[in-house]
Order: C-alpha cells, then structure tokens, then sequence
C-alpha cells in the first residue's frame, strides 16, 4: 500500500473543498451562531463530567454527599454557564482563538470551582455533610478546561492547515519598531490570526537598552542607524510603527527615510483602540498623510462646554457638510435636550440623519430641510424650537466658484449670517458661534471677504446691543485655517488624482497652507463658544505651515510611487482669488492669550452696528440685481484690506477708500420701512428678484 503524504492529503481536502465547485465551502462558511457554540461547550462540561466520574470510581475513596449523581451533575453545570455567561467565553470565533481566549476559560472554569468548593464548605459548616468531593472538583476543573481548550485549539489548527493561506510569496516581511507592551500585542495579534498577512522578523527598540535579548523568539535590535538600513540589512520590505512613544519629529523623519528608500510604512493602532481583536491586521494599514499632519490630541475643558450644552436646545446650520456633521456629533456627547439639524442639502441630510439613529442615544434631535437665506422659514424654525445655542457652518467656501458669483456669497455667506444673527436676537438665543475661517483675513478674493463682512456684522450687532444695555445674544467668532479631509480639501483631491494614476496637479510650487483635522477644528469650536463672553473673534494655533509642493510629494511617496517617474506633480497656476498663503490675522491685530493654549483671541473690534448695517444693505441690494462689479466694489469700500489677487475684479483695488467704508458708496440712512424693502415683501428669500 502506498503511503499518503501529508501535502497530497492536504491538496486532495483542497480539491474537496475548492471554492465555487463544492457543496460544502468551510473556507468562507459563516461564523457560527453563539448559542450554538455555548451548546457544544455545555457538551464538553457534560463529557468531561462522565470522564471525572468514571476517575473517581477507580479511585478507593469513600465519600458521603447529600446530593445524587444528576442532582450534582445540573448543579456543576449550571454553574459552569452561568460563568460562561459571564465571561462570554462563546462570543469569540473558534478559529480565531487567542491566548485572551484561553484566559476566559481559564477564569470561568476556575470561577466554578471556587464557587462550588465554597457552596460544599458553606454547607458542611451549616448542615455538617458536604455537598460535593473537592477533589473530584478540582479534578473536573482540570479536565473540563482542558477538554474546551483543547476543542478550540483543535478547530483553529484545522482552519490553519486546510483552508489557511499558504502562499509565502504574500506575507510582507516587517520589523516592528518598538519593544514595548503595545508591541508585543500587535506582534500578538499578527501571529495568531489567520491568514497570515505579515512575516515578523524582528523589533527595533529606539532606546537601545534591550538589544542583547529576545521577544517571541524575535531579536531586539537597535536604532542607532537610519532605519532603511536595518530594513535593508534584515531583509525587511517595510516596518510597523507600533511604539505609542514615538514623537510627531521622529514619525515623520523616520517615514521620510523609509518613502525614499522604498520601503512600506504601516501604522498599528494602540492596544486600548483595538476595534476587533479578531480583525486585527484590517486595522493595520499604509501610513497615510493625516498620521504626519496630526498634532497632540487637544485636551478640552469638558466641565464647561458641558454647562453651555447639557439640557440645552443647540441649532447646527450647514449640519450636512464636514465641518457642522462634526458638530453634530461632537455636541451630542454633552447631552442636549434637543439638537436642531439645519441644512438645505436633502441627501447629506437624510445620511447624517440615519447616522445619528445610531448615535444620539437618548438625546432627541430634529432634521429641518431649510435655508438661511430664507428669512421667513428660518423665523419659523426658531419659533418651533426656540434654540438656545446656535452654531452657525451654514457657507459657501469655494473660492473659485464664489470669485465668478459674488452675488450668491453675498447671499449666502454675509445676508445668511445677517439672517441667523438677527433672529438670535430676536428670539433671545443665549450664544450665537460663527465659523468663519483665515481667507477673511487680508482677503483676497470674494469669499474670505464675504466672511469678513458676516464676522464684522455679528461682532458690532453685539457691541451695539451691549451699548445700549440690552440682556443680549452673545456673539462669537472662531476663525481658523484648512481642515483635512472636508469637502473640497486638497487631500482627498491628492488620493484621487493618484489613484487615477496622476498627475497631481497644484496651483504654485511655493504655496502653503496650514491644516487640522476636521475633529479637532469642532473641538475647538466648542471651547472657543463655551469660553466666549461675547464679541470676541478666536482664533486656533494651526501648527506648522506645510507646504503643498511638499504635501503633493509624501502623497505619491506613500502611496508607493515615485514622484516624476510614476506619477507627475504639474503646476497649474494660481486660481483667481487664490493667496500664496493664508494668514489667521491681520497686520494691525494682536492676539490675547486664553486659558487655553490652542486658542487666541484677535484684538479686531468693529463696534458700529449702523453703519456696517447699512453697508450690508447696500451691498445686497445691488448684489440681487447680479451687477458683480459693483457688488465686489462696494465690499471692498467695506473692507479695505480685501486685495483681489489673479481676479478679474483687482482693476477696482486703485479706487478703493481708505480704512472703513466709503460714505460717498452708502446710503444716509435706513428706516426700518426702507429695510424691508431691501429685502422683499415680507422678507423672502433673498437673491431672488421680485
């Protein structure tokens, strides 16, 4: 008789159960369902019950217990899953199994001995006769766990050795750098799961004080050279940054040398922020450009963000987009009494809002489909919900598109503020918080400007009502520069230019800009408006400008392409409008100094209500008749500093007044009647004529 090997028994189960030509495919079966795999260890106790019994009756021990045989049996058991219960030892997926498996069972089964060793003794003290033999206890807790250990480890070994991948070619070879705790459970994770993905040869400890040992029968080695030369010398086709030590300058140095080497740089998440401990390897992914961007987590004042949040009724407008979803999110942890959703964007809408089914836990929230240009409808928005905080995203922000209609920022961005501003006041909201961002400083195009008007409108309609004594609205203003990964940002821009295979395209090789995560930008959002008195415009410490030439450059780099060689970096040309960089203050302002260092306070005050009020009103109402010179020359009157840049519209700079608005371009005066009539017939939508 011929003799099978192995590797042939081996390739004939895979011809057995070769997916999509068999019945029966275990490689993609699904997971069982948990009660059933709680039935198959109530079976083990069951079995290793028999096993126990059958020990101790050829054992010559004599022993009296009040209970019989199944008595017992439902008594051991029942305790058993009762902890099985408790310690979820059936939740796991048996062909996944970890050594924080085996410690479950270890625990349940150990609990169950303990309990039931303490319920015999508690009766022989009271009742003078044992219920069970604690021996035979002691036996069965070793035998049940090993039975159920066994059963796992059995189950993983055959998924492992006939529908594991085997393909060697496919492991990516990596050292781990770092020698911590962190480290060894990532290098853990990576090798108990299956299948494998990475091949393990090494940790690198930045310390240099455990070179000489071994960890998982994995050498220490020492970071005194550049790190591509380690990856070189051990045959390594990339490394996992897994030291939760490792500082911003070091990540960035480190990932620099690997980039150019053309070596792989992964990231793995700490211990603490594991989603799935059985999905591990998913969450170890390729670096990507917000792990080098990002800065120290900001800590917030939590106590008082809390106190202007919790219980109270928060309107969000612009709730759809990046910047106001986050905001959403982020206010729900303070638990409101009602959070208003306002957006005119109905998919968006309907996306956050299913969302949020999952989120908002108790908090109750309402989605409002509607505009801030539409006065009326926002009226009635305030009289449903009376909100007493108000954060107010709701803004066109692409400069291109508002340098070619500077009538719809006037609209949107100036008479939208104007809109939510006057209702707050009108409605007695506590506290209205503007985002605006760094393009309405030194404007240079329409839509920075637009903002710079909306923050000098909100800001004097404070001072005016606090002049005149009035329990006011309090109004505040965060200013702040780009976000990662909004809507319209130049990083997901990037990721897709390079995923089509380039070019990626930049408007100048010598701009720059300042960037923050998304997250971050709301966080503080929400301490500047907890922290505003009123009247105040905040402004955040964006870091380090990076420089998009060099942005462009890591992108394709960590996307495992060669700038110039793979994929191309072209030079388009600065867009109208658009500044070689952008800048958070103006000339004359200062900045005051806050309780938190993340946040300042711009020392730009415009306290007169009346005459940027008119000014705004003339500004509209020759905006709605789409006259756009007129309307970019009437907002530069107001902002003098606003500076067209690669625009159409810089032959109006040369006629500009000097600092504050221009008399000669403003009406005398403005009654109430006459506002009105500025704005329609019982204050329609504004921009659109009639």
């Amino acid at each position: 008789m011929k003799k099978i090997s192995w590797d042939k028994l081996r390739q004939g189960m895979k011809l057995v159960f070769q997916p999509g030509k068999r019945k029966l495919d275990l490689k993609n079966i699904g997971y069982l369902p948990r009660w059933i795999i709680l039935a198959i260890d109530i079976s083990i106790l069951l079995f290793s019950a028999i096993v126990t019994f059958m020990l101790l009756q050829g054992l010559t021990l004599s022993f009296y217990t009040r209970l019989t045989r199944l008595e017992e049996l439902l008594m051991v058991v029942g305790v058993n899953i009762v902890y099985f219960l408790l310690f979820r030892t059936y939740a796991g997926l048996i062909r996944y199994s970890s050594y924080i498996d085996g410690l479950k069972l270890l625990f349940s089964t150990f609990s169950s001995f303990i309990t039931l060793a303490g319920i015999s003794y508690l009766s022989y003290f009271i009742a003078g006769e044992k219920l069970f033999l604690v021996p035979g206890l002691f036996m069965y807790f070793i035998i049940s766990f090993a039975f159920l250990f066994l059963f796992r480890v059995v189950v993983k070994q055959v998924f492992h050795a006939f529908f594991g991948e085997t393909r060697k070619e496919e492991k990516t070879k990596v050292l781990i750098f770092g020698a911590d705790s962190n480290a060894i459970s990532v290098a853990n994770a990576i090798r108990t799961e299956q299948p494998v993905r990475f091949k393990i040869l090494g940790f690198v400890d930045k310390s240099n004080h455990n070179t000489s040992k071994r960890i998982l029968d994995l050498p220490i080695l020492s970071k005194n050279k550049r790190m591509s030369v380690l990856l070189r010398a051990h045959g390594a086709q990339g490394v996992i940054l897994a030291d939760k030590h490792l500082t911003k300058a070091e990540k960035i140095e480190l990932v620099d040398d690997c980039l150019e080497n053309g070596y792989k740089v992964f990231t793995a998440p700490l211990v603490s922020d594991w989603e799935n401990e059985q999905d591990f390897s998913g969450q170890i992914k390729n670096i990507q450009i917000e792990d080098l961007l990002e800065r120290k987590p900001i800590v917030l004042d939590n106590k008082s963000i809390s106190k202007e949040l919790k219980g109270k009724r928060v309107l969000v407008t612009g709730a759809a987009g990046s910047i106001g979803s986050e905001i959403v999110r982020q206010v729900l942890k303070y638990d409101p009494e009602l959070l208003i959703i306002v957006d005119q964007a109905e998919t968006p809408l309907h996306q956050l809002r299913l969302e949020l089914n999952n989120l908002s836990g108790e908090v109750q929230y309402e989605t409002v489909i509607a505009d801030v240009r539409n006065y009326e409808r926002m009226n009635r928005v305030f009289e449903a919900f009376a909100p007493q905080v108000v954060y107010h995203a709701a803004a066109y922000k692409h400069v291109p598109l508002m340098e070619e209609n500077p009538s719809e920022a006037v609209f949107v961005n100036i008479m939208g503020t104007k809109n939510m501003a006057d209702l707050a006041v009108e409605h007695h909201t506590e506290k209205f918080v503007m985002v605006s961002t760094d393009k309405a400083v030194n404007p240079s195009n329409v839509m920075g400007a637009s903002k710079r008007i909306a923050e000098m409108y909100v800001q004097s309609l404070y001072f005016s009502n606090k002049e005149k004594k009035k329990k006011t609205t309090r109004f505040i203003t965060t200013r702040f520069g780009n976000v990662l990964g909004s809507n319209g940002s130049v990083v997901p821009l990037f990721k897709e230019q390079i995923a089509k295979g380039g070019p990626v395209t930049i408007t100048h090789p010598d701009i720059i800009r300042y960037f923050m995560t998304i997250p971050e930008a709301c966080r503080l959002v929400l301490e500047a408006g907890a922290m505003g008195k009123g009247g105040e415009i905040f402004i955040f410490d964006m870091g380090e400008a990076v420089k998009i030439m060099d942005l462009a450059t890591k992108m394709i780099r960590l996307a495992g392409f060669i700038p110039e060689e793979d994929i191309t970096i072209e030079v388009t040309g600065l867009r109208p409008g658009e500044k070689l960089y952008e800048e958070l203050l103006s000339d004359k302002a200062k900045t005051l100094p806050t309780h938190h260092e993340k946040i300042m306070i711009a020392t730009e005050t415009i306290d007169d209500h009346e005459y940027v009020k008119k000014a705004v009103l003339s500004i509209y109402e020759v905006a709605r008749k789409y006259k756009n010179d007129k309307t970019v020359k009437l907002m530069k009157n107001l902002v003098p500093e606003y500076k067209s840049m690669n625009s159409l519209f810089e032959s109006l700079d040369s006629g500009t007044s000097g600092p504050g608005p221009a008399a000669d371009n403003l009406p005398a005066a403005i009654s109430e009647k006459e506002e009105k009539q500025v704005y329609g017939t019982g204050r329609h939508r504004v921009g659109f004529p009639g």
